[in-house]
């Protein structure tokens, strides 16, 4: 994941994709769209088709030097070249994944809305927290408010992304006091997924 004076995209895919169609979109949003880094989380646990999957997306992401990684999977990571894991059990395993996958992978970790949880992984060696969702109604109501991430901003030299219930109101709120958007929903429910992630680049911008 590069480094930026401002907050960069952070793009996950949807759980489900179809390897005859996804790629070519994907392949044109990142030819139009600066993104920072790919997160591989689909919810099938078919090796196979993670396998096809992670191979056709590495590709188009490392032509592009875009990062990408994988959710949870870090012996797939290895072996598919990627280049880390995003843990979606807060900071568990964090230590282990290091040591498997080496000093330079990226390692992510998802810290809910848990301040102490996102200070657990940094201290850990993650590479950076994800906290959310930030807004909406999604898993027990809870959200992780802007104090957190003005507060982590601040204190915390590892990277902050926002997640969770994003749209314009939330991504203008939050663009000054975090370091990466992950948008997938947001993105891929939309009848035009590119211009929806051009309007979210251009919210962050301003």
């Amino acid at each position: 994941m590069t480094e930026s004076t401002g907050p960069q995209i952070y793009l996950v895919t949807p759980q489900v994709i179809d390897l005859e169609m996804f790629p070519a979109l994907l392949t044109t949003i990142l030819d139009e769209v600066a993104v920072a880094c790919l997160r591989m989380s689909l919810a099938t646990r078919d090796e196979d088709v993670l396998l096809r999957s992670g191979d056709a997306l590495r590709e188009i992401c490392h032509a592009r030097d875009v990062s990408i990684v994988i959710d949870n999977h870090q012996v797939l990571a290895e072996r598919l070249g990627l280049d880390g894991v995003h843990l979606t059990d807060s900071h568990r395993k964090i230590r282990e994944a290091r040591a498997a996958l080496g000093a330079d992978a990226i390692i992510g970790s998802f810290c809910g809305i848990s301040r102490h949880d996102g200070i657990t992984a940094a201290e850990a060696g993650a590479d950076y927290v994800t906290f959310g969702p930030v807004a909406g109604q999604l898993g027990d109501g809870k959200i992780a408010e802007i104090d957190l991430f003005a507060w982590w901003s601040e204190m915390i030299e590892v990277p902050v992304v926002a997640e969770g219930g994003l749209d314009e109101a939330t991504v203008r709120a939050l663009a000054p006091v975090t370091d990466f958007f992950s948008l997938s929903d947001e993105v891929w429910s939309a009848e035009r997924p590119l211009q929806r992630l051009q309007h979210f680049k251009k919210w962050i911008a301003t």
